[in-house]
């Protein structure tokens, strides 16, 4: 009871999205759960995030964190050397990483995690136990 069932994001190009998304909640260990012309989602155990193509007319002022709404999304990590291993993939794969001088301790001091950001510039972290 309480926890989330589902979280859904429009997003400004879905194709580029689902690649990003794709990857990484995989490694996250979520499975593709629905696909459909305008959307994707995936799975992890009873929660699951849907992407979905926002409507051209809606596409005139960008996401930004910092506005009313979604600032971030985080996702537990099941190690520290998980996060170490999803920074060099972000990296290679030429990914936005965020806070990079205070990489991996941008959170704080005992706070061991990866930020950066998806195609549209929402914020991602993933947190070491």
């Amino acid at each position: 009871m309480g926890l989330l069932h589902h979280i859904e994001i429009y997003v400004s190009d879905l194709k580029r999205s689902a690649e990003f998304w794709g990857w990484f909640l995989t490694e996250l260990g979520y499975t593709p759960y629905q696909q459909w012309e305008e959307g994707r989602s995936w799975k992890f155990g009873d929660t699951y995030l849907v992407f979905v193509q926002a409507k051209e007319k809606h596409l005139d002022v960008p996401y930004n964190r910092c506005r009313v709404g979604l600032n971030h999304l985080a996702f537990h990590a099941i190690s520290r050397e998980q996060v170490n291993e999803l920074t060099v993939q972000v990296r290679a794969k030429g990914m936005n990483l965020l806070y990079e001088d205070k990489h991996p301790f941008a959170g704080g001091e005992n706070d061991y995690a990866l930020f950066f950001e998806d195609p549209d510039r929402i914020k991602v972290e993933l947190v070491a136990p």
